[in-house]
């Protein structure tokens, strides 16, 4: 008999990237248009002639920087490659063989990859009429096996967000044992200011945890670098499972650029807003029927015509993300980029 891995991984999802197409508009990742601000770039440019030593497998001077950002102690902080990365290391940290995690469904894909990579049994409640998540029944989905439940504030793929006095009442009925991760990496986009801070409720709770990431408002989805805001036990059990230097030395320094340089990228965020409100504000004109969105994306609730949809796109040079059998994302871009998404969608047959 051959070695063998285990059987389950038959099973297991692949991510599914957004796709690259030569020549044509990318809407499919959600990635910043605009490229690293130039005093980021020439902090990596910099840093990239150290790259034969090991980065600080710590992550300690960036992990401090953002202990003062946040205003907690940096027993609090757990930076991650990526928070898809610091996702899978909750499962792991939380979560013994067969135990659960409850999330919504259709929301960030990779939820159901990380669970069953640690083994965990995954619990898929499906988002409401809305498409927002339908918290009563993550509450119900909850047994005395569950260990994490994820709420992804505002959600990937629907854009939609869930409120502050919702989400309160919400964590008040959670049992104490288990841990909310509220995954908010599209938070730097949300104008809604009924909208919570995750942050305000790890302060006052002993069972929240909030994920962030530097990929998208920061413009460094190829560094890869995201960070955990939560209980010191849980960020503790998070960093022992922490795949050493996974956190790149560039990561790390252009990290810190990065906050050194915040006040410009957010201003760069309230303007992808605007344009968000502009292409949805469109597409409503043409008949479509389009969620309000928090992110740095617009879901279009296609069903069936998904494949469609993303066929049409594509024979107009613009790629975007189709999900069969629900809808599409398209990542809000620059100005022209977004007016010619718009002239392809108007000539979609509907």
């Amino acid at each position: 008999m051959s070695v063998q891995p285990r059987v389950d991984l038959d099973t297991l999802p692949s991510y599914v990237a957004g796709r690259t197409v030569p020549d044509a508009i990318k809407l499919s990742s959600n990635e910043s248009p605009g490229g690293p601000l130039p005093s980021v770039a020439k902090a990596i440019a910099a840093a990239a002639s150290d790259v034969n030593r090991y980065p600080d497998n710590a992550v300690t001077q960036l992990s401090q920087r953002l202990a003062d950002k946040v205003r907690l102690p940096v027993e609090q902080i757990a930076v991650g490659c990526g928070s898809v990365s610091l996702c899978q290391q909750l499962v792991q940290a939380m979560c013994a063989p067969g135990e659960e995690v409850v999330f919504a469904w259709r929301s960030f894909e990779a939820y159901p990859t990380v669970t069953q990579v640690a083994a965990a049994a995954q619990v898929r409640v499906p988002l409401d009429a809305t498409l927002s998540h339908d918290l009563d029944a993550m509450l119900a989905a909850i047994t005395p096996r569950t260990r994490l439940l994820f709420v992804c504030n505002p959600n990937n793929p629907t854009g939609t967000a869930v409120r502050r006095d919702a989400l309160a009442r919400f964590l008040d009925a959670v049992p104490s044992n288990v841990l909310v991760a509220l995954d908010e990496a599209y938070r730097e986009y949300v104008t809604d200011p009924g909208v919570p801070d995750g942050l305000e409720f790890v302060r006052e709770r002993g069972n929240v945890a909030v994920l962030r990431t530097f990929s998208k408002a920061y413009g460094l989805a190829g560094l890869r670098v995201g960070y955990l805001v939560g209980p010191e036990e849980i960020t503790s059990a998070v960093k022992k499972v922490y795949v050493p230097f996974s956190v790149n030395a560039l990561a790390q320094t252009a990290a810190l650029a990065c906050l050194d340089a915040e006040d410009e990228l957010l201003a760069r965020c309230t303007q992808t807003a605007a344009e968000r409100e502009r292409v949805r504000a469109q597409l409503c004109d043409l008949g479509y029927e389009i969620p309000e969105s928090q992110a740095n994306f617009v879901w279009l609730p296609l069903g069936e015509r998904a494949l469609e949809f993303f066929d049409h796109m594509l024979a107009n040079k613009i790629v975007v993300r189709a999900f069969q059998g629900d809808g599409v994302r398209v990542t809000v871009s620059s100005p022209d980029e977004n007016d010619q998404f718009l002239m392809a969608a108007a000539t979609f047959p509907r």
